[in-house]
């Protein structure tokens, strides 16, 4: 299992905080979604065959700025 740490930026609430991580869950293969508004950050277990780019364009496509950590 792999681990990325994304900043994300654009969430100002509770409701952006749960379309990102549902966003995220929904890519394929990934195993736990934890976001925080606090940090503006997503911490995301997955598959090894998932890549930061993927998840950062599942963020991007949901409205938000995602770079990897």
């Amino acid at each position: 299992m792999g681990k990325t740490t994304l900043s994300i930026t654009g969430m100002s609430c509770k409701h952006c905080v749960s379309h990102v991580e549902n966003t995220l869950k929904s890519v394929p293969k990934t195993a736990k979604v934890k976001v925080s508004l606090k940090d503006n950050s997503a911490i995301i277990t997955h598959d090894n065959s998932v890549t930061a780019q993927m998840l950062i364009d599942a963020v991007t496509e949901a409205g938000y700025t995602a770079i990897c950590e």
